[in-house]
């Protein structure tokens, strides 16, 4: 099955997180490899340090090297292109491999609007996800503008519209809550 959580509203990430939460619950087992984020650590990857969680049941695995064009990014974008790329490569090794019952790619709407990644790359892997060889139950994809060919490939789509932000105000970003 395909989800997709898109739009300009937050809580794309966090909806993912959600549905990650609950399978692991479920006795699943879930990967969730983010495109755009940079190595830094963020609340949920100090939620599995604090609860001990074992990362062949719940594993993150941070191919982005920050926010592409903003926050100080100063890299080039050949750099943050072959980080998404490698991001794409382990992502299909480990579709494939049979470990995982859910797979998260994180912000991958995001890698593919900011031209990192070709969006035919990411339907190769939707129509792999698809295959009944591959073990993979759910394939979730986040981030802002989810193509046209993502959202009629996936089973569900959901659309996060921004109403009203903090961030309008000039509040930055807060631990936690954001990230």
């Amino acid at each position: 099955m395909i989800l997709i959580f898109t739009g300009n509203g937050k809580g794309k990430t966090t909806a993912a997180l959600g549905q990650a939460l609950r399978s692991v619950g479920e006795g699943k087992r879930v990967l969730m490899i983010q495109f755009i984020k940079g190595p830094w650590k963020s609340g949920e990857d100090f939620y599995l340090e604090k609860f001990n969680i074992p990362r062949f049941t719940f594993n993150i695995f941070k191919t982005g090297l920050g926010f592409v064009g903003i926050l100080d990014d100063k890299l080039p974008i050949k750099e943050h292109k072959k980080a998404a790329e490698e991001g794409l490569w382990f992502a299909k090794k480990e579709i494939e491999s049979g470990k995982w019952d859910m797979v998260i790619l994180d912000e991958i709407n995001n890698a593919v609007s900011l031209g990192l990644i070709p969006k035919e790359k990411v339907l190769e892997l939707i129509k792999l996800a698809n295959q009944p060889t591959v073990k993979l139950e759910y394939l979730i994809l986040t981030g802002r503008d989810a193509p046209q060919e993502f959202i009629g490939a996936a089973d569900i789509v959901t659309e996060m519209k921004d109403i009203k932000h903090v961030f309008e105000k000039g509040v930055k970003a807060k631990r936690g809550i954001e990230y």
